[in-house]
């Protein structure tokens, strides 16, 4: 059975895919492909619903690879499956047939590949993330692995749009206060001292920063999108207890 996937002409030498919520089996506030472990949705179901995205990988289960993620800026390189769940929101492989992933619900998931060297990498890049330095760990870690910088590609998937991302003045705070020039990301919010904040933005130019210039947004939003992405934040809005996470992924 084939399920719904986005892809990027710039990845399109790799088998990748940002999947969408389109095609599982999960149920009530899950529906659909929930690959979230940490979702409190039947775990079996969730395996399933993995399952089906190796399978459309090529893959082997064990063989689509996540990590543990909590908003921080590690990365953790892989050449083989891992046989404990690490705790790290990157990870970066030279060896193929491993598919890395990352699961989202509004952050970034950053897909990155050099096709000349054969090395790819996967972030999942919140606002902590990004800020904190993600992405330029994932690209660091790629270069260790023999990747040249003008060489890679990276592609941002489905995430929550500048148009609904509405955050308060101590956000906006943090982020001025380690750049004045970050109060380009955000315009004013519809309440006092709110803001919208143009997370794709923000992470482009991080990549950017890096002389990465073959990079993009694929310009899908999880809030707006509902019948196709799960999101956080919609979740909140609607009183929901939980959500499902969309899973993004890429081999060599």
């Amino acid at each position: 059975m084939s399920i719904p996937r986005f892809r990027s002409r710039k990845l399109h030498r790799f088998e990748h895919g940002f999947f969408t919520r389109l095609g599982g089996i999960s149920t009530g506030i899950f529906e659909g492909l929930n690959c979230g472990t940490g979702s409190k949705d039947d775990h079996k179901k969730v395996q399933f619903n993995r399952n089906l995205v190796a399978s459309e990988m090529n893959v082997n289960p064990q063989e689509l690879i996540t990590v543990h993620q909590e908003h921080s800026a590690r990365v953790v390189v892989v050449d083989s499956p891992l046989e404990v769940l690490t705790r790290a929101d990157a990870i970066v492989t030279n060896t193929p047939n491993l598919s890395i992933g990352v699961l989202t619900a509004d952050c970034l998931p950053v897909l990155f590949a050099d096709k000349k060297n054969h090395v790819i990498g996967v972030a999942h890049a919140g606002w902590k993330g990004a800020l904190n330095g993600i992405l330029e760990n994932t690209v660091h870690s790629m270069i260790e692995l023999g990747s040249d910088i003008k060489n890679i590609k990276a592609v941002i998937g489905p995430c929550i749009s500048p148009s609904i991302y509405e955050v308060g003045q101590d956000f906006f705070d943090t982020f001025t206060e380690r750049s004045t020039s970050f109060q380009n990301y955000f315009s004013k919010g519809i309440n006092e001292k709110k803001y919208f904040f143009n997370l794709p933005k923000f992470a482009l130019d991080r990549l950017y920063n890096l002389e990465i210039t073959d990079a993009e947004w694929i310009g899908n939003c999880t809030y707006h999108e509902s019948d196709k992405f799960y999101s956080y934040r919609r979740s909140q809005h609607l009183g929901e207890l939980d959500y499902g996470r969309q899973i993004s992924t890429i081999k060599i």
